[in-house]
């Protein structure tokens, strides 16, 4: 795609010819070790448009050249069937076998074959395309072909201009979250949900079986390797356009659509009674007590789903915590320092880096494409961290770890920020508490009013250096305990937005952060926390 490939077999071919046909003339060159043998020809005029190459690779460096035929084939078949319409004929030489791929439907011809022996939910496959041109700031096009089979698991096949995604990304991103919405929606306007259920993308993505395909220009992938799309943009784009035809095709068949939905609801109940049959979670005993966290205190409760899991800085801000918790359902997890910026990291540093390890093994669903929901141990995460800018960038590199690794968390409304005080106001025997300078402020003119009146307004103001200096009393009242705390729950309303900040604030660009700072200067100077 990038040019790279046809420079690396003109440098290992004995010869290599280039012949292109267009702007009405056929031109030719040859080249011999990635050195051209002639000059560009122009050749006899032509109407036709086409490239052929033919390569030799070179015996000095290939001593046994034998092609994979049977790779060769597969291929074919692939790009016959992302080009749809197409004719590919190949003709194996030493064999002299010819093979022909055409699939004039696309994907919709493909699916049909590769799922032939399977046993479906429902018979009728959801196919679709979609091309989004003229106006359209990131022109696309986008083809899709799914079916639900009795299958335990399915098979997802991504593709983005014809190169295959095994890893997935954005297009696929976009694909799964329309999904889950449209899936949900139809759900509650039939009344299909019972109380307490909630679907979630596992139940409507095991027994799925896809093909998607998505041509875009200049795609950005993550590595060398391009097995994930990265293009931030295309997650967004691609859940419009896909969601729209799923909601037709769902409301124009209601008798397949609600077996179907029926059939992703019992899953979810399933997986909901798995959860309540075996205890919901369970806590420390003597068999699993060795396998959880050394640092992690955990709560007595044995219904996770009830429970809560503070992950707070330090050992200080820890020890406080521990002493302010409801032994029940509260537990902690102190972290030491900040967390590995899994913007910039490798795998290998992640998967030995001691904090994000015990964190993945207390909250214990897994990671990545292990993640499995119904293992959560805590109904809550909450991220408890210092009313500074030190406790931002800990939030920050945590939020980071939370939407690259266990999105669904985030997707199924399990994480949250807690909200401690920065100030403690004081008049007299009473005491108040201050998010920020804003609140602060209201607070100040509020006392002052009501203790005018008594002639007692001299307001102490103090400010909180982190969790660690309060007492346990003062934590637990302002930030631990359920009726009077105040918590953010952290959601993703713009899945395309949330990532290209991510990358562009954790990521390895120092320029772009440079560039943030720099649009953000004439706020800065209102707001800086020295």
């Amino acid at each position: 795609m990038n040019g790279v490939g046809i420079s690396v077999v003109n440098a290992l071919s004995s010869r290599t010819e280039v012949v292109v046909e267009r702007d009405g003339h056929c031109w030719r060159q040859t080249f011999s070790q990635g050195i051209p043998t002639s000059s560009l020809i122009q050749g006899e005029p032509t109407k036709k448009r086409g490239t052929r190459v033919e390569f030799l690779p070179d015996r000095d460096i290939f001593p046994d050249v034998a092609f994979d035929v049977e790779r060769i084939i597969e291929m074919c078949r692939a790009k016959a069937y992302l080009n749809r319409g197409v004719r590919i004929h190949l003709w194996v030489e030493a064999t002299g076998a010819t093979y022909q791929f055409h699939f004039p439907g696309g994907l919709k011809d493909y699916i049909d074959q590769w799922l032939a022996e399977k046993q479906f939910v429902v018979d009728k496959k959801f196919s679709g395309f979609v091309e989004q041109q003229g106006d359209t700031v990131n022109p696309l096009r986008l083809e899709w072909a799914m079916a639900w089979t009795q299958d335990e698991k399915g098979k997802v096949l991504s593709y983005c201009n014809t190169i295959p995604t095994p890893e997935g990304g954005t297009h696929e991103a976009g694909i799964r979250t329309a999904l889950l919405r449209g899936m949900r929606d139809y759900a509650e306007a039939r009344g299909l949900l019972p109380k307490g259920i909630t679907v979630i993308a596992e139940d409507v993505l095991d027994g799925m079986w896809a093909l998607v395909s998505i041509f875009i220009h200049e795609p950005e992938f993550a590595g060398q390797t391009k097995e994930r799309l990265a293009s931030g943009w295309v997650s967004r784009q691609v859940e419009g356009a896909f969601k729209d035809h799923l909601d037709h095709w769902l409301h124009g068949n209601v008798e397949m659509a609600t077996r179907l939905v029926e059939s992703i609801v019992g899953k979810a109940q399933e997986r909901h009674n798995r959860r309540k049959d075996s205890g919901a979670v369970k806590r420390k005993t003597a068999t699993t007590r060795l396998t959880l966290p050394g640092k992690l205190t955990d709560c007595s409760s044995p219904d996770g789903m009830q429970s809560e899991l503070f992950i707070v800085e330090g050992d200080s801000a820890g020890g406080s915590a521990k002493q302010a918790r409801n032994r029940h359902n509260q537990a902690i997890l102190p972290l030491r320092g900040k967390i590995l910026n899994v913007e910039q990291a490798n795998l290998e540093k992640f998967e030995k880096n001691t904090e994000i390890q015990s964190l993945i093994t207390a909250i214990g669903t897994g990671y990545g494409t292990r993640f499995d929901l119904s293992a959560l141990r805590y109904g809550r995460i909450i991220i408890m961290t210092d009313a500074d800018v030190d406790g931002a960038h800990i939030a920050s590199l945590l939020l980071t770890f939370f939407f690259r690794f266990m999105t669904g968390l985030i997707e199924n409304g399990h994480l949250y920020l807690a909200q401690p005080p920065l100030y403690r106001l004081t008049c007299g025997a009473d005491s108040w508490y201050a998010l920020d300078d804003a609140e602060k402020e209201v607070k100040v003119t509020d006392i002052q009013k009501q203790k005018s009146r008594s002639g007692k307004a001299k307001i102490d103001i103090s400010r909180f250096k982190g969790l660690g200096e309060m007492d346990p009393r003062q934590l637990r009242e302002t930030t631990m305990d359920p009726n009077t705390r105040r918590l953010l729950r952290v959601w993703v309303d713009d899945s395309d937005l949330t990532h290209g900040t991510f990358n562009r604030l954790m990521g390895k660009k120092p320029l772009e952060r440079f560039l943030f700072i720099q649009e953000r200067a004439p706020f800065a100077q209102e707001s800086l926390d020295i």
